[in-house]
């Protein structure tokens, strides 16, 4: 039988540690402070929150950094999980990926780029047509341009991280130079927070339902993987690339989060969360710099989100390719383009899906489910590694998890803790998710029966 094509591997290390990052910036370090302060009403939850966020990716990061460079192909731990678990709960992978986790994450920043757009052009969309109209126009051209190749589409992540990166460490010493304010607010708490208000059990469930915002602004981390397969130098680059985007992203946001803080108490931006169409980052900068910085923030929301769409366009079209390469999805998404080198198929069958969930109106039901099943799988990738280690020692590891197996074990914790609490706390939203990951069920039987080894 003639080998399956298999895409060409152009990105260097820099390049991945460039997507690492601008899948994982998108809007919700620019957004989140302001429900995370209501939920908290204390500055040093807020930051501690925003840290312990990031060592839990980080953590789970540099454990999923083991079997990336094992098996640095398309598809990331939809390989993994042929090679530790079994073809159907790959697919299974692979489906909850299609259906709820990385198509509407992409129609969700398209949607958020597109309402930032109109705010910043003050359009009037009660109907919220422009705005529909404008994130499906954005997914249809940033889908066309990595059809065109990754070269292409990476040159316009590495362009927009650049300017980001500058921008976030302009406005970041903008808000620290402003005599406006003070670090006397970072250990000033709400009244409420002071009298004992929020403390045992309630202040557990706070840091919970705080740390959900704080995960959506770092999910993403393992996109990289599914890329691994156009990655030179794998074996070294991926775990590299996994583990240092990830840490300069937590780098970022923690900046950023004592710059809000900084310059306003906690109880202006408890208030900011009354307002749902006022964004955090805007009103901090409006507050040190104006009407122009708090543009200049409204820009760079446009450019974050627009840049996470691009990236998790690109990163999330191999898994799909993978399994059709595998005779486990629909035939044509196998189908590499003659001329730039692309999974040209599979990238418009995910816009395709993606702008159908824009004007379905329920990618914002979807996203809610999105942090619930990424640790389900997440969780699953690090039990992998433990399970690996175990049946295959002698296999050769390019990059060997630090401090095994207790990084592993407490990321699986704290993995399980989050599915649980979500089924308690948020049983409707956990249920949806779980019974659209279970419609993959029939196709998977179906394709399976397709293949020639099942006859």
């Amino acid at each position: 039988m003639k080998p399956a094509p298999k895409l060409a591997r152009v990105l260097s290390l820099s390049s991945a540690i460039v997507l690492v990052g601008s899948v994982m910036v998108g809007s919700g370090v620019f957004k989140k402070v302001a429900p995370m302060a209501d939920a908290l009403q204390s500055p040093v939850l807020i930051l501690l929150c925003w840290l312990l966020a990031g060592l839990v990716s980080l953590s789970g990061a540099l454990t999923n950094a083991e079997m990336a460079g094992m098996f640095p192909n398309s598809g990331g731990e939809y390989v993994y999980y042929q090679k530790v678990y079994n073809r159907f709960f790959a697919f299974i992978y692979g489906w909850s990926n299609f259906t709820v986790v990385k198509t509407a994450a992409i129609s969700a920043l398209a949607h958020i780029f597109a309402q930032s757009l109109i705010g910043l052009l003050a359009l009037d969309d009660e109907a919220g047509f422009w705005a529909n109209g404008i994130a499906s126009l954005l997914i249809v051209l940033l889908s066309l341009a990595n059809y065109c190749g990754i070269r292409f589409a990476g040159g316009i992540s590495w362009v927009l991280s650049c300017v980001i990166l500058v921008t976030i460490l302009g406005l970041s010493i903008a808000g620290f130079r402003s005599p406006l304010g003070s670090f006397a607010n970072l250990s000033h708490n709400s009244p409420a927070f002071d009298t004992g208000a929020i403390e045992g059990m309630v202040l557990v469930k706070a840091m919970f339902i705080a740390s959900l915002g704080a995960f959506w602004g770092y999910d993403g981390w393992n996109n990289i993987a599914f890329v691994g397969e156009e990655i030179r130098n794998p074996q070294r680059n991926l775990p590299l690339a996994l583990g240092l985007g990830t840490l300069i992203v937590m780098g970022l946001y923690l900046l950023l989060n004592v710059m809000y803080v900084y310059v306003l108490p906690i109880e202006d931006l408890m208030a900011l969360s009354k307002t749902p169409g006022r964004i955090a980052a805007v009103e901090v900068i409006r507050h040190v710099s104006g009407t122009t910085g708090a543009t200049l923030v409204s820009v760079l929301i446009l450019c974050t989100t627009f840049n996470a769409t691009n990236s998790s366009i690109l990163t999330s079209a191999r898994i799909y390719y993978a399994m059709a390469r595998d005779g486990l999805f629909f035939r044509p998404v196998a189908r590499i383009h003659p001329r730039f080198q692309s999974p040209s198929v599979s990238i418009v069958w995910q816009a395709v899906l993606s702008v159908a969930l824009v004007w379905s109106g329920t990618f914002d039901q979807l996203t809610d489910m999105l942090v619930f099943a990424s640790f389900i799988f997440y969780g699953a990738t690090a039990l992998g590694v433990m399970l690996y280690r175990r049946s295959h020692p002698d296999l050769p590891r390019p990059y060997r998890v630090i401090g095994y197996p207790v990084l592993p074990i407490v990321f699986c914790l704290f993995c399980l803790t989050l599915v649980v609490i979500t089924l308690l706390e948020q049983p409707r939203e956990a249920l949806m998710g779980l019974g659209l990951i279970a419609t993959g069920i029939p196709f998977y039987w179906f394709w399976y029966r397709q293949r020639p080894e099942a006859h």
